[in-house]
């Protein structure tokens, strides 16, 4: 059973966030936005409620991936942290949780983007885009 709340940061820990209650999903993302603007060839997302994630120190820079996208990241050591497309969820990066194994995804999406040297995970549900959930 998970306590909450659960609480995660950016590397150098100058922004520390909580999440208040349990998240809505968790997915692996293959799209090449993600990609780009973390600099990984995938990444681990938390869809929590907007009400259940607080900022408790710090203030992620903002920035406008495409219309109506924002995501957020620590401006000192620039880790990703969150993406926002709507105002009643918020996707927070699963490595920057504390302990990132208590939400393993169940998904993987945007698999049409996929770099063809990261294999898809065949234990997880598999979506060519966007899983709908999302």
């Amino acid at each position: 059973m998970i306590t909450y709340p659960v609480r995660g940061g950016c590397h150098c820990n100058a922004i520390r966030y909580s999440l208040h209650a349990e998240p809505l999903f968790s997915e692996i993302c293959h799209c090449e936005s993600c990609r780009r603007t973390s600099g990984s060839e995938s990444v681990g997302w938390l869809t929590a409620e907007i009400g259940a994630f607080r900022v408790d120190r710090g203030a992620p820079a903002i920035y406008e991936s495409s219309p109506g996208v924002k995501r957020g990241f620590c401006g000192a050591c620039g880790a990703t942290l969150t993406y926002q497309n709507n105002a009643d969820t918020i996707d927070v990066t699963l490595s920057t949780l504390d302990d990132p194994e208590l939400f393993p995804p169940s998904a993987e999406v945007w698999l049409q983007e996929q770099l063809s040297w990261n294999p898809p995970n065949p234990r997880l549900e598999q979506h060519e885009r966007g899983s709908g959930a999302g």
